[in-house]
């Protein structure tokens, strides 16, 4: 049966039968003439040799709708920034490589941290922040798409459903995320499954009612990397430069924004890409890392929003999220099996574990720097302080690609 349920605050647009992308991309051509579409692949050079941006290049050909990709590459050599170039000069579509590690970015980078303002470190946070920045300098788009190259499943279809709520104007909302189901011969997205959802409800129990644990608790998958946005959300949002960056963008939307104009919509049947290791030995590696980024994420955001930690209440999250999360996982076991899929329970308990040990450090930590280090500003704010950087910025990448 098709699940046509509406989760919590934010609105849900699920795969109802067998879509027609055709004709949805037929009303992205019309509509995307008035609301021009920018597509950001934020990618690292060694998936350039995977089979997963290669497909993502070949679906991409046949899409008409996108005025501009900007692909905004990680750490790169000169010769490796000519083989990005060579690699997606395929594309019909305008493209433009974003060298961020290139001299000309470089130079720009310094001129802001200069200004004072935070820029955040190397990754993809700051990446997909400074091809914002190149999008914004052009003055002509409506529309920003954004998500991973290493989408193992990747088809047309993903990219039309996750723009189209924010393009078509009767539908007319300011950010779309994608979320779908992850499962194999078992389930997947353990971050979500066993850390994001155990500690919001944890929290929730703890704190009570809180708009914003409500909007958290709202989306299918907090941690997809796929959304799109309205221009301007671009403009005000600030963004974390580590593993908090999907809880932290989630965070500033609720910010600066009404929770009408937020939706999620179902992008695909099943969606696979690389797993990351749990690393539970070492909280600098894997999800372990990403599970105290997490947390620092959503603590800070909470402490923001004037919601008190004291270490008698870091004390109680950490037990009651161990209770909830074994609560959950006994239902997952019992979800795989009655779907015959394989379910790993010391794997699964050791997951549950490796992210106790996680929210423990993120709790630490928020004790003795409630702050923390500072979100990458926003355009708006590095405008106010450099009014001609945006102009600086599209000369540096027009000039890269040359």
């Amino acid at each position: 049966m098709s699940d046509f349920y509406q989760t919590g605050v934010v609105a849900t647009f699920h795969r109802l039968g067998r879509a027609d992308s055709g004709k949805i991309e037929s009303e992205l051509t019309w509509y995307s003439h008035e609301r021009p579409i920018a597509l950001v692949l934020p990618s690292l050079y060694m998936e350039l040799g995977g089979d997963a941006l290669k497909g993502i290049v070949r679906e991409l050909k046949g899409v008409k709708y996108v005025r501009e990709i900007v692909v905004t590459l990680g750490p790169a050599s000169a010769e490796e920034f000519r083989k990005a170039r060579g690699f997606f000069s395929d594309l019909p579509q305008k493209t433009r490589i974003i060298w961020n590690t290139g001299p000309r970015l470089t130079k720009i980078y310094d001129a802001i941290e200069s200004a004072g303002l935070p820029i955040g470190e190397q990754g993809k946070g700051r990446s997909a922040w400074m091809a914002y920045g190149y999008i914004l300098s052009q003055q002509e788009f409506h529309v920003i798409a954004l998500h991973d190259c290493d989408i193992i499943t990747y088809s047309r279809e993903m990219l039309a459903r996750l723009c189209y709520p924010v393009t078509n104007p009767s539908l007319d909302y300011d950010f779309c995320k994608g979320y779908y189901s992850r499962v194999t011969d078992r389930l997947h997205g353990r971050a979500t499954r066993l850390l994001v959802t155990p500690l919001i409800r944890s929290l929730q129990k703890i704190i009570g009612y809180h708009p914003l644990l409500v909007f958290f608790d709202s989306f299918r998958y907090p941690l997809a990397g796929e959304f799109s946005m309205d221009i301007d959300m671009a403009r005000v949002n600030k963004i974390p430069g580590d593993w908090g960056l999907e809880v932290g963008v989630l965070a500033e939307v609720y910010r600066n924004t009404s929770l009408r104009r937020v939706c999620q919509v179902d992008i695909a049947e099943n969606y696979e890409h690389k797993h990351q290791v749990l690393s539970p030995e070492d909280a600098t590696k894997g999800l372990h890392k990403m599970c105290v980024d997490i947390c620092k994420s959503i603590f800070r955001t909470l402490a923001s929003e004037g919601v008190v930690f004291s270490q008698g209440l870091l004390k109680t999250l950490v037990a009651t999220y161990v209770r909830t999360a074994q609560d959950l996982l006994k239902r997952f076991e019992d979800d795989a099996a009655i779907n015959g899929l394989v379910f790993d329970r010391h794997e699964e308990s050791l997951a549950v574990d490796t992210f106790t040990n996680g929210v423990k450090k993120a709790a630490e930590i928020i004790m003795e720097d409630p702050l923390g280090v500072p979100l990458i500003a926003s355009w708006d704010r590095v405008t106010s302080a450099i009014p001609d950087i945006l102009s600086q910025i599209r000369k540096a990448v027009e000039e890269d690609n040359t």
